[in-house]
């Protein structure tokens, strides 16, 4: 399993883009994790799936609650990471409003998930191999803190546990 100190696996992300710009067309785009990371503060949460319960009514909003206090922290983006396809992620995206304060990130064969060693095998609910619920705080591509949620949990990995380490 990834752990502090280690640097993200070197994998490609997808996000839905709604309009064209920054060299984006319109729908997904890939996005080289090394390369969205490279000089940046990114606080990072990951959770099985969107559009479930606690993923829609509580992890996703408290971070789009506390972007100006992100900003504020010198976190320069929020990432949300998901094993879903990009279409998902963008519906999602519009769904809970996070507009450019959380960016909506595929990981639609859980390659980052499988990388990372922080996956969660819901074969048996009919949802397959999806990522377990985490969140990261990442400076240049390496994690400078981690915080893995037990089975079932939504404890360690809110935004207001990962803004505190943000701040410290």
């Amino acid at each position: 399993m990834i752990k502090v100190g280690d640097t993200l696996p070197a994998t490609t992300l997808m996000e839905f883009s709604e309009v064209e710009g920054n060299g984006c067309s319109i729908g997904p785009n890939p996005v080289d994790v090394a390369k969205a990371s490279a000089g940046k503060t990114i606080a990072l949460f990951a959770l099985p799936g969107a559009f479930t319960p606690t993923c829609s009514a509580k992890h996703v909003p408290g971070y789009v609650e506390k972007f100006a206090e992100f900003k504020a922290a010198g976190v320069d983006e929020i990432w949300c990471l998901s094993v879903n396809d990009a279409f998902v992620m963008g519906a999602w995206a519009r769904d809970q409003k996070t507009g450019d304060k959380v960016r909506m990130l595929a990981d639609g064969s859980a390659d980052f998930a499988k990388a990372t060693g922080l996956t969660l095998d819901l074969t048996a609910r009919g949802m397959g191999l999806r990522s377990n619920r985490y969140s990261m705080l990442v400076k240049d591509g390496k994690v400078a803190s981690l915080n893995v949620e037990g089975p079932g949990k939504f404890e360690v990995s809110d935004a207001a546990t990962l803004l505190a380490q943000a701040k410290g």
